[in-house]
């Protein structure tokens, strides 16, 4: 009898993540040695077990778990029984040790606004909030030099500075409920990345609780400092996986008087290209933002947005882009902005365009573009991705998709996907494209991945511009990083977090998987005459692989490591059998 056909292979979901390490499970016996670690043991420590003796700590119900345990998207859940709120950073550094001598794994949760699942649990670890570390301990209004903790709020932070004239140089449409340590951990973008950069260039030093609860006190305020290694560029972007981030230091801009906004209508994307440049040398120094969004993201923001948003524009246009300024002179700003409309309407550059006259103007028309992510989370399940990639290359897989869906018969009214959509950052090359379904389903994702990730390796993108890694893309890092990279980011790992405590299941620190090594850009088909796996055909190049079919193979995987060492063209694929989680 011939053997049934191999069917293509269902990624495990996010949820069902592995982690490589072992680990204790939290027990009754536990709560009451944590809780002698707090000076509030009652309002810092929220946990469902029943302490094993008395300790200040009375049980909660699982219901008030969920926020902890829950993205705010609803597609990533653990199953945390214990929240430790430490309010000092010693706490945290005593919290974080003594679950290191138990191998106790933890998760670091800011605000909770992530978009790749990095600070929920996987299973059961324990959380540490740090939202009782929210003090402001310092601000030079000489330097704009800014000194927090970690669970400060970024828009309490901003309207702190504004009082002595500056501003925060990141801007995210969660701002009301983000935290600058899960900012800086994520190294988020953000709105205003265009004019300021990003959080490498303006972080100036971090507290942070290593693995082992030791504290780094690196709260620096120098601009300069050319002595050693600058290690807080480690943690800025770790995603809590090496360490717990527990105080910034930041430099703060000093916040324009004068603020507008315009938004243009326009035919095509070509169009969006050739714009950027002209405005960009039009507006010079006062250009603070340059934001796109398809005319779907439009039809998406008016059907779904939580408040009522109005269409500024008569007719519908396929693309639009929101232009932001900021300076310390209105009318020499209102001037070059309104000059700009006129000559790019004059020389037919844009359909048409709206400038912004007064202050609720400029907040309606930012509306359309920071409503787009919450808009989308109220029309279904949405699958999101932050790419980036060369800036002519942004819209192209947007529409790829769209035409992938529609040849399958899976986009629209009724079908898998209804709709997708791109928006971004044309100033540094970020696209984010949502793709909503009906909900989560393993087969819904596997028409996505790694469909999008195979695509952005291949214009040498990143497949993670400002969200990060988290339990979405953790095991997919070697479609943007070379091996040497991760071999150096897995020792570093190893160095300072050895028993893998800290945020499990998120960056992944194994090799990227190498199936069939080949010389680099070269392709073959070839069957596997390994034990393990037979029967099944595979095209694979260096640093990636492709599933034509074999669905067995996952299965096959769950019991061994691949080797990612690069053979020649003719080698059989190594295998290495490991008590590690599968590849």
């Amino acid at each position: 009898m011939a053997a049934a056909a191999p069917q293509p292979p269902r990624r495990r979901l996010a949820t069902e993540a592995p982690l490589s390490g072992t680990y204790t499970s939290l027990t009754a016996e536990h709560i009451p040695e944590l809780a002698a670690l707090l000076a509030t043991p009652a309002t810092s420590l929220l946990t469902t077990l029943a302490p094993a003796r008395e300790c200040g700590v009375t049980p909660v119900d699982a219901a008030e778990l969920v926020a902890y345990n829950h993205d705010w998207m609803n597609k990533y859940r653990g199953r945390s029984a214990c929240v430790v709120k430490p309010k000092s950073t010693a706490e945290v550094a005593a919290v974080v040790k003594y679950c290191a001598q138990q191998r106790i794994a933890v998760v670091p949760q800011g605000g909770n606004t992530g978009l790749v699942g990095g600070g929920v649990p996987v299973y059961d670890e324990v959380v540490i909030s740090l939202a009782n570390l929210n003090k402001i301990r310092s601000f030079d209004a000489i330097s704009g030099t800014l000194v927090a903790d970690a669970g400060c709020i970024l828009e309490v932070l901003d309207n702190h500075v504004a009082e002595k004239g500056y501003m925060m140089p990141l801007d995210l449409g969660a701002k009301g409920s983000c935290h600058i340590g899960g900012n800086v951990a994520t190294n988020a973008g953000g709105l205003r990345f265009l004019r300021y950069g990003s959080l490498h260039g303006n972080v100036l030093g971090l507290e942070v609780v290593l693995p082992d609860g030791r504290v780094l006190d690196g709260l620096s305020t120098l601009r300069k400092d050319n002595t050693g290694f600058d290690l807080k560029q480690l943690f800025i972007g770790s995603e809590g996986t090496i360490g717990l981030i527990t105080g910034v230091s930041i430099i703060t801009p000093r916040r324009p008087s004068a603020f507008n906004v315009a938004v243009f209508g326009l035919p095509s994307f070509e169009a969006i290209q050739t714009l950027f440049p002209r405005v960009k040398a039009h507006l010079g120094e006062v250009l603070s933002a340059f934001e796109f969004f398809d005319a779907a993201s439009m039809t998406l923001v008016q059907g779904h947005a939580s408040q009522q948003v109005r269409d500024p524009f008569e007719a519908k246009h396929p693309f639009y882009v929101l232009i932001e300024t900021g300076g310390s002179n209105k009318e020499h700003d209102d001037a070059k902005l309104s000059s700009l409309l006129e000559d790019l309407m004059e020389n037919s550059l844009i359909s048409d365009g709206v400038l912004a006259e007064n202050e609720t103007q400029i907040a309606g028309l930012w509306t359309l573009r920071e409503a787009i992510p919450e808009a989308a989370n109220r029309a279904g399940a949405v699958y999101k991705y932050d790419l980036s990639m060369p800036v002519d290359k942004m819209n192209e897989l947007v529409e790829v998709l769209r035409a992938r869906f529609e040849e399958k018969g899976l986009l629209g009214e009724g079908k898998m996907f209804s709709t997708v959509v791109g928006y971004g950052h044309i100033g540094d090359g970020n696209v984010h494209i949502n793709v909503v379904a009906d909900k989560f389903t393993p087969e819904a994702e596997a028409q996505l991945e790694p469909f999008i990730y195979e695509w952005v390796s291949e214009v040498s993108g990143s497949i993670s511009a400002e969200h990060g890694l988290g339990r979405m893309k953790g095991e997919k890092i070697g479609y943007s990083k070379s091996d040497v990279s991760v071999e150096l980011m897995q020792s570093i790992k190893k160095m300072l977090d050895p028993h893998r405590i800290m945020n499990p299941g998120k960056v992944s620190w194994r090799l990227p998987v190498c199936l069939l090594a080949c010389q680099r850009g070269a392709w073959q088909e070839k069957k596997s005459g390994c034990g393990l796996i037979t029967e099944w055909h595979i095209a694979v190049s260096a640093r990636r692989i492709v599933w034509p079919q074999g669905r067995d193979v996952l299965d096959s995987l769950s019991c061994c490591c691949i080797s990612p060492r690069l053979h020649d063209s003719n080698d059989d694929p190594c295998f290495h059998p490991t008590s590690a989680h599968p590849a």
